[in-house]
């Protein structure tokens, strides 16, 4: 990073010779995103009806009538991403402003894949109760929040809290968008090998708010069993070392009963779900059982190499770009809000989650085969696919409100 810097600073006119051009620096120079008027100002006239006195008239029907603050403002059309900066990508706990370029970076994800317009917020605070008092006081200007890149176990209170409080969407990303895309690509896995999630047994390596959130969103969707492990092996009732959030895992998952490594876990698994890192043996994968899945999610480093994978799995997937089947939240959250906002849903419910998740599933239809269980974060018909199956869902669950 240090030889980063020097070459950003070189670019600026630092005296000496040029360091190699840097083209992440150069892309971020200014930052990547801007706010943009929707409405002309070219003279007093359009002044009068964007500022005052114009203005008023839509203020005081506001305030007469709460609601239409969806029809007359951008509440209804933007979503709030909002960190710590505790959790961040591969790199830990590197603050708030550090973490600025990723927050807009999935704003503007959000927008180029779901047509939202997000706004990154960088909260100085790892106060549970003060992130939650802040986003509180923020949401009036916003019709969704995005919770991103905060660490676990913090995480799960703050959202719980914040969807306790709010009558608006509320989604911890590093969650639920992990557990709806894995869920997406077990399914057509699953189709492909013909078998259902109810004849799986998966393995999945890490307890953090990613290994929670799948654990429990493919139990609610049927899945056989699942185990999670973390760095102690299996999360099982017989430990003494768990956290509140471990022990209602243990008490959820493991019909098996298994204890132990997450090696030994993974002899006769159908599925190994990586979402920790670390490096798991060739052996364990080998002693897998036929006809495989393996979800090796870390990045940059997958936790079981694609390579090795190949060798025993009938369909592996990774977090990465540079290989098939890359699960990438960006094919969930876009399409996820898009279809909130679209009904002015007051939460995001598990059954909108599942529906996305369907949804992402169908896309791949008649394309499906080991190297294409997911589609392209760049097929332009998964986030209309998403939106719509979302807004349905919600319909029929009861917490659409248009």
């Amino acid at each position: 990073m240090a030889a980063e810097i020097v070459n950003h600073r070189s670019e600026s006119g630092t005296e000496g010779a040029p360091e190699p051009f840097d083209p992440a620096f150069a892309l971020h120079r200014g930052g990547k995103m801007a706010i943009a008027a929707t409405v002309p100002l070219r003279d007093k006239d359009d002044l009068s009806l964007a500022y005052t006195p114009g203005v008023a008239k839509v203020c005081t029907a506001i305030a007469e009538q709460p609601e239409l603050v969806h029809d007359y403002t951008w509440k209804s059309q933007v979503v709030a991403v909002v960190t710590d900066g505790t959790a961040v990508l591969g790199l830990g706990d590197i603050g708030p402003e550090a973490s600025l370029p990723v927050m807009e970076g999935k704003a503007i994800l959000f927008k180029q894949f779901g047509g939202v317009d997000a706004v990154p917020i960088a909260l100085a605070t790892t106060d549970t109760d003060e992130i939650v008092e802040t986003v509180v006081r923020l949401a009036p200007s916003f019709g969704g929040v995005n919770l991103e890149d905060i660490s676990a176990p913090r995480c799960f209170e703050i959202e719980r809290k914040l969807q306790e409080r709010l009558d608006i969407p509320v989604f911890h990303d590093d969650q639920h968008g992990t557990a709806i895309v894995s869920l997406a690509a077990l399914r057509n896995a699953a189709k492909l090998t013909g078998r259902t999630l109810g004849d799986l047994r998966a393995v999945i390596s890490g307890a953090g708010a990613a290994g929670v959130a799948i654990a429990k969103f493919l139990l609610s969707a049927g899945i056989g069993d699942v185990a999670v492990a973390d760095r102690r092996g299996v999360v099982s009732r017989d430990r003494d070392d768990l956290t509140e959030v471990k022990r209602e895992i243990a008490e959820l998952t493991n019909k098996a009963g298994l204890s132990g490594s997450l090696e030994k876990a993974l002899a006769g698994a159908d599925v190994f779900i990586g979402v920790s890192g670390g490096t798991v043996p060739e052996e364990a994968v080998a002693s897998m059982a036929p006809n495989s899945f393996v979800f090796a999610m870390a990045n940059p480093d997958p936790e079981v190499h694609p390579d090795v994978a190949h060798k025993y799995a009938a369909v592996v997937a990774t977090g990465r770009s540079d290989y098939p089947n890359q699960i990438n939240n960006v094919l969930a959250f876009p399409g996820i809000f898009a279809g909130a906002l679209q009904v002015r849903a007051s939460r995001i419910t598990e059954g909108m989650k599942i529906a996305a998740a369907d949804a992402i599933a169908g896309v791949v239809g008649d394309d499906l085969a080991a190297d294409r269980v997911i589609p392209s974060p760049f097929d332009e018909r998964v986030a209309p696919a998403v939106a719509a199956a979302v807004a349905a869902a919600a319909r029929a669950e009861g917490v659409a409100r248009r």
